[in-house]
């Protein structure tokens, strides 16, 4: 018998990007065309060719004027293209004249669409899968009546803009059972979120404090979760490789015991829709006591993504967390470069997450930040509250303890919430520690290690 044929790698698809300057916008149109070439080349495309045009307002017909879209058709006959990708949201009516224009068997889709299907790609967890489809419907919803032939032809096809409604068979997709489906997915996601806020209550319980990684897709928060916390969260040199939030432990140097969140990466023009459905994940962010802006410093669009991040923190309502911004990549920056960016922001950390350079200083920031409203306290608590012992442990800075026969003494600087706890169970004064008898930090180490 004969080896068995290799399966083939199918061609990847030759897509044609095309670009409005409307003006007003704080991105040139070249470079937010650079990156509608890269989520095109991250969901498994070829930009084979770009047509960019300038306007004061879209046409209602076609978005680019009646010549340009003729121009466009020739364009794409010359490159046998595929797909046509849109900068810009489309309407549906806008997508399926173009598609009339293009001929049956070119598709075109705008920037949402591609960015909700490489969500669709990247999605792993049923929390993550959930959130697309939501999105996913959404955004097809108003567009049935004019996909209808068109979707049938690509979901045969496949390719990108296929992944849409996964799971539903073609008879299924109409007004009809779509909100009926959003409805399910609705529910269900408020299922999720209800157990993922008892989640993030017992974590506010606790007292543990909660840094949140936030940034520009491919700024390295992924790297960076990693290097804080010695961990082998999944990093690859692509857009949107994380959407699923990885949670991760972090002891400081004093003791105290944070933890770290990773989340989706940010995009300028990230859709509503999206914004709106993966909600229950950006809680992840919006909970935190404190939000890192990871920015990518050897980017030059860097300020750009700061502005573009921080309106998504705004969206979401994370607005009013305290923040800090942390620089990643300086391994790739020149001394010069590095004394130059260090001058204009000097509230901000600069780390590299790739070589370790920074991490002990942005390590030290966090701890001062996580102390900030800490206040000082000594209680006896007894054994049985095991639980508010373990508390301490983990989210206090212990100054001093001593297990005694009636409980555990302890005078420490804690959060308000522990602080607030730890007052239910007051040590008489005359007991208490001195000041001058509180250990260094190697010796409150000892006595506990040797309590345990």
């Amino acid at each position: 018998m004969g080896a068995e044929p290799r399966p083939v790698a199918p061609e990847p698809e030759r897509a044609v990007l095309v670009g409005v300057d409307l003006g007003g916008s704080a991105w040139p149109l070249d470079e937010s065309l650079s990156e509608l070439g890269r989520l095109a080349e991250t969901d498994g495309a070829v930009v084979v060719g770009t047509l960019t045009q300038r306007l004061e307002r879209p046409s209602a017909r076609t978005f680019i004027g009646s010549g340009k879209a003729e121009e466009l058709a020739g364009l794409v006959r010359s490159l046998d293209a595929d797909v046509v990708i849109f900068d810009d949201e489309l309407t549906p009516s806008q997508q399926a004249n173009l598609e009339k224009a293009l001929g049956r068997d070119v598709k075109v889709i705008d920037r949402t669409a591609l960015i909700l299907d490489i969500f669709g790609r990247h999605a792993t967890t049923r929390d993550g899968r959930l959130q697309v489809q939501l999105a996913q419907l959404n955004y097809l919803l108003p567009r049935l009546r004019g996909m209808w032939s068109h979707l049938v032809g690509e979901q045969t096809r496949g390719g990108i803009g296929s992944r849409f409604g996964q799971g539903e068979s073609q008879l299924e997709v109409d007004r009809r059972l779509v909100r009926k489906r959003i409805s399910r997915l609705q529910e269900e996601l408020r299922r999720l979120d209800t157990r993922r806020s008892t989640q993030s209550k017992a974590r506010w319980d606790s007292g543990v404090f909660r840094v949140a990684l936030a940034g520009y897709t491919n700024a390295g928060k992924s790297t960076l979760l990693n290097r804080l916390t010695s961990s082998d969260v999944y990093v690859r040199d692509e857009l949107f490789a994380t959407l699923d939030p990885t949670t991760r432990s972090l002891e400081l140097s004093e003791g105290r015991k944070v933890t770290v969140t990773d989340t989706v990466g940010f995009i300028q023009k990230l859709p509503t829709l999206l914004v709106d459905s993966f909600k229950s994940t950006l809680a992840e962010v919006s909970n935190a006591d404190l939000v890192l802006e990871v920015v990518d410093a050897h980017d030059p669009n860097a300020s750009k993504e700061i502005a573009a991040v921080e309106d998504v923190l705004s969206q979401i309502g994370a607005d009013k967390i305290p923040s800090l911004v942390v620089y990643n990549k300086l391994d790739l920056l020149a001394p010069e470069e590095l004394a130059e960016m260090r001058a204009e922001h000097p509230g901000a950390a600069f780390v590299s997450a790739l070589d370790g350079r920074g991490i002990d200083a942005l390590l030290h920031a966090v701890a001062s930040m996580a102390s900030q409203g800490d206040e000082t306290v000594t209680a006896l608590i007894p054994y049985e509250k095991g639980m508010l012992v373990r508390m301490v442990h983990e989210s206090c800075q212990v100054m001093h303890e001593d297990y005694r026969q009636d409980g555990l003494l302890v005078t420490v600087r804690a959060p308000k919430r522990v602080y607030e706890s730890l007052k239910a169970y007051p040590a008489d004064a005359a007991k208490a520690p001195r000041h001058a008898d509180v250990p260094d930090a190697s010796a409150a180490t000892d006595t506990e290690s040797q309590a345990e």
